[in-house]
């Protein structure tokens, strides 16, 4: 009996050291948050701003040559020749085209180098949760795909900090 109940014991007892037993730690990240409050986010859309100024400036320009030169048609259409009138309207119809292609050209480029930006720092986000993941001994951090997640696990803005190091 007395063995019996030592058995009983020593399985009960090992039941709670099993590691499968021990406290699993979880974090969860809102990516798209960190994607808008990381200082890298800042640099970044400063950065772009900077590069893509000139040809915005440019493209500005264009533009309002254009809407100079329809109020300048529309003020003299009336003292031109049916054929000074076509080679002006088609002009200006072609300026508007080339415009058009310019501002989607242009727009094509900054969402190109947008993207290039976001997954550099996407990149970097990943190594930075990573890194916090082994300092603080997490065992699993779940950033995509989830419901609902308690604000206890939340470690958002432990990883904005610790980005903006």
């Amino acid at each position: 009996m007395k063995n019996l109940l030592l058995i009983f014991t020593a399985v009960t007892l090992s039941g709670f050291f099993n590691p499968a037993f021990a406290e699993i730690k979880i974090g969860f990240v809102q990516v798209d948050k960190i994607l808008k409050e990381a200082p890298q986010t800042q640099a970044s859309n400063k950065r772009l701003e900077k590069e893509f100024k000139s040809k915005t400036e440019s493209l500005k320009k264009m533009i309002q040559g254009i809407q100079k030169d329809e109020k300048d048609f529309a003020k003299n259409s009336l003292t031109l020749s049916d054929s000074e009138k076509d080679k002006t309207s088609r002009k200006l119809q072609q300026d508007k085209i080339d415009a058009q292609r310019t501002e989607r050209e242009l727009r094509e480029d900054i969402d190109l180098r947008r993207r290039e930006e976001i997954n550099t720092l996407q990149t970097k986000v990943n190594e930075t949760i990573e890194k916090l993941a082994k300092e603080n001994k997490y065992d699993l951090i779940v950033y995509q795909g989830v419901a609902y997640a308690s604000p206890a696990i939340d470690i958002t803005d432990l990883v904005i900090k610790s980005l903006g190091k």
